[in-house]
């Protein structure tokens, strides 16, 4: 076992273009085109959370490009949605 703490931040890079409106049903993850793909990014509660969405992606039929996990934010009072303190 890694020790690895939850929530996490994830990245997954989908091949396809997502229009925003799948942000609520990829669990309020945000979603930027870059050229043919799809980058959906934000906090993941847990493991099985992460599978959840990732099997989403494979019952819409796109291949996963990447998973990546990123570091926590270096400010952990700063808000991860909204940008603010607090």
């Amino acid at each position: 076992m890694s020790g690895a703490t939850w929530p996490a931040r994830y990245e997954v890079r989908v091949d396809g273009v997502l229009d925003d409106r799948w942000s609520d049903w990829f669990d309020g993850l945000r979603i930027e085109h870059q050229g043919g793909q799809t980058l959906l990014s934000g906090v993941v509660a847990d493991q099985p959370a992460l599978h959840g969405i990732l099997d989403k992606v494979r019952d819409m039929g796109l291949s996963i490009m990447a998973v990546r996990r990123l570091p926590p934010p270096e400010d952990p009072d700063r808000n991860e949605v909204t940008g603010r303190e607090g």
